[in-house]
């Protein structure tokens, strides 16, 4: 059986790196090795990881994903690399699942389903985690949608790798703050490598639990898809662009408005066309959870989400300019 080392960058993970940890454990892949690469962590993150013998902490002093990823593929001993997230737990069969079609030469790359799951108990929390599962909300990612087909895509997260693609295209972007998976798988697929997604093999991913994390956290993809173009030459698709649109069309929209009454009525008919979809769907997912009080802070996850990605993309537009 080869080995798969596991990586986790983490920083500050005290709430959810020991399930993390704990589901990684258990799953049913028994050559594994976890390699933790820590940013420095305040919290009680170090302290948790510390009860665990097997388990390889390595200090990343710059706190920046990439790099503490290129620490960890560096460490690493194992034939594949998976990339796993602090704020994630994995389905007992998750690496076997992924290692069986890399064993197989389906594939150089593999991962599975990414499940949402509200971070607390709370409407708000219970909305963000519909909405980051919605393709209205995060477009066509599919392995944030409910598929039941093994099929080849642009990228997923928390990938296993063979360990060589590494040698045969470079490490990840070490500028990178954010995209940098994305910029990676987009990378191994134009070199003519084939990722797949595995439906069988679940990730339970954590989300943001009110507005104001799910607003920063969006400013920053938004911003860091713009930026990464000053490191890469293609690194998002572009579908990672359109909030970009989509914040300029209601910025230069609601401005030539005011002075041109014919560009009122395209203006207004899209803008009203985006909220009765917004509206609509908001309703669809509080009825499906049987829940009126999702309706809300579901309509609102759906705008923050859009315009904060919007505006980080802007504001990374006007950065490189």
């Amino acid at each position: 059986m080869k080995k798969v080392s596991i990586i986790i960058p983490t920083l500050n993970e005290e709430k959810h790196i020991e399930k993390c940890i704990k589901s990684l454990l258990d799953n049913n892949y028994e050559n594994k090795e976890i390699i933790v690469v820590d940013g420095m962590s305040e919290d009680k993150t170090r302290e948790i990881l510390k009860k665990y013998d097997n388990i390889k902490i390595i200090d990343n002093e710059l706190k920046i994903t990439p790099v503490a990823l290129n620490i960890g593929i560096k460490e690493a001993s194992g034939d594949y690399i998976m990339i796993a997230g602090a704020h994630t737990t994995y389905s007992k069969n998750y690496i076997s699942a992924c290692i069986k079609r890399l064993e197989e030469n389906k594939c150089d790359i593999a991962g599975g389903l990414v499940i949402t799951n509200p971070g607390n108990n709370t409407s708000t929390a219970k909305a963000i985690s519909n909405v980051l599962s919605h393709p209205f909300g995060i477009g066509g990612a599919k392995y944030r949608l409910n598929n039941s087909k093994e099929e080849y895509v642009d990228t997923v997260a928390y990938g296993i790798y063979k360990k060589e693609v590494f040698k045969k295209v470079g490490m990840f972007v070490p500028q990178l703050k954010r995209n940098q998976d994305i910029e990676m798988n987009l990378r191994l697929k134009n070199a003519g490598m084939k990722i797949m997604l595995i439906p069988e093999a679940k990730a339970y991913y954590y989300a943001r639990d009110n507005f104001k994390d799910l607003f920063k956290n969006n400013f920053q993809n938004g911003l860091w898809v713009i930026l990464s173009t000053h490191y890469s030459k293609k690194a998002f698709s572009l579908r990672h662009i359109i909030p970009l649109f989509f914040v300029l069309f209601l910025l230069i929209g609601t401005i030539v408005s005011i002075f041109s009454p014919i560009a009122r009525i395209p203006f207004f008919t899209i803008l009203s066309l985006y909220i009765i979809l917004s509206i609509y769907f908001s309703l669809k997912i509080s009825l499906k959870n049987k829940n009126l009080k999702l309706f809300i802070p579901t309509l609102l996850s759906f705008w923050i989400l859009h315009i904060s990605y919007g505006i980080g993309s802007i504001y990374g537009l006007f950065l490189i300019l």
